[in-house]
């Protein structure tokens, strides 16, 4: 059985912040299956900065800013352009904390959500691929935080 595009996109990218779970091909094959697909127009929000939403997503085809919005950036300041193979949200899936940014779509995607609850559906029935996605998980949150204090940028 062949993998989908979404693996493809993830196996073939190369950044310090990618994540890299270490899934065999019947693993992916059952993380998928908690995922959901979503087709995402150009300039479409799918995180809104103070959101209390917990969920992740994996981009798959596409490209998407991260941005905040608030005092001390009044007109916006980007933090990132991600694209496929790169997740977004993550923060969420550790906390019930508002979102830190905004998101958007800045090309035609493709995003498939993890949400919180399937989350925890994983943990109950597949222990082992929950605690490796959460090892991933914190590795691209870890290598983002370095380059956040190695640019000076800000922590929100």
């Amino acid at each position: 059985m062949e993998l989908p595009p979404l693996v493809e996109a993830i196996h073939t990218l190369q950044v310090p912040d990618g994540f890299k779970p270490r899934f065999s091909p019947e693993q992916w094959r059952v993380f998928v299956t908690y995922l959901v697909r979503h087709e995402v127009p150009a300039g479409r929000e799918v995180i809104r900065q103070g959101d209390l939403e917990r969920c992740m997503y994996l981009v798959e085809r596409g490209s998407i800013t991260v941005f905040t919005t608030g005092a001390r950036a009044a007109h916006g300041q980007k933090l990132a352009i991600l694209r496929a193979g790169c997740i977004v949200g993550e923060p969420a899936m550790f906390g019930e904390h508002p979102r830190m940014a905004n998101v958007e779509t800045m090309t035609p995607c493709v995003l498939w959500e993890l949400s919180a609850l399937r989350l925890d559906e994983m943990m109950a029935s597949k222990p082992a691929l929950a605690m490796e996605l959460l090892r991933a998980l914190g590795a691209v949150m870890a290598e983002r935080m370095r380059m956040n204090l190695e640019t000076g940028q800000p922590i929100t």
